[in-house]
């Protein structure tokens, strides 16, 4: 990996979590350095970021600790999902209201356009990117 790729993937996470840039801002600048996935681990605070030939980091994403739902419940899970999609809530109130709702992290897949959020007890629930708006003056 080299010094841009890091340097954009620690500005992405640090940009999450003081909420300057937004989910669709992140994606757009991993996809353009080659990150084809990344792991955000709640239980380690700290998210992987894969690219293509296997390479990877890690950052930290330190957060306030907060209490997990024994069993994944989808429907909180989509629904902060949607607030984050409206620019409702800040990444740190998405990280709460998905550990309330059962969820010890998440694989964002950015070439495959989901996210798969997991449980402890090995269920998941799986969100596809909304379409990218279309260019209203394009022919």
């Amino acid at each position: 990996m080299n010094a841009e790729q890091i340097q954009v993937i620690q500005a992405c996470a640090q940009g999450a979590l003081t909420g300057e840039i937004t989910f669709p801002e992140i994606v757009a600048r991993l996809a353009q350095i080659g990150v084809e996935r990344y792991h955000a681990d709640y239980s380690r605070q700290e998210i992987t970021y894969y690219l293509a030939d296997g390479d990877s980091r890690v950052v930290a994403t330190l957060h306030p600790s907060h209490v997990t739902a024994s069993e994944l419940s989808a429907a909180p899970v989509e629904a902060a999902v949607r607030q984050s999609q409206r620019n409702e809530h800040t990444y740190l109130d998405f990280i709460r209201k998905t550990m309330a709702a059962g969820c010890v992290g998440y694989f964002v897949q950015i070439t495959g356009r989901r996210v798969i959020y997991f449980g402890r007890n090995g269920e998941s629930h799986v969100e596809h990117f909304p379409p990218a708006p279309v260019n209203a003056t394009a022919t």
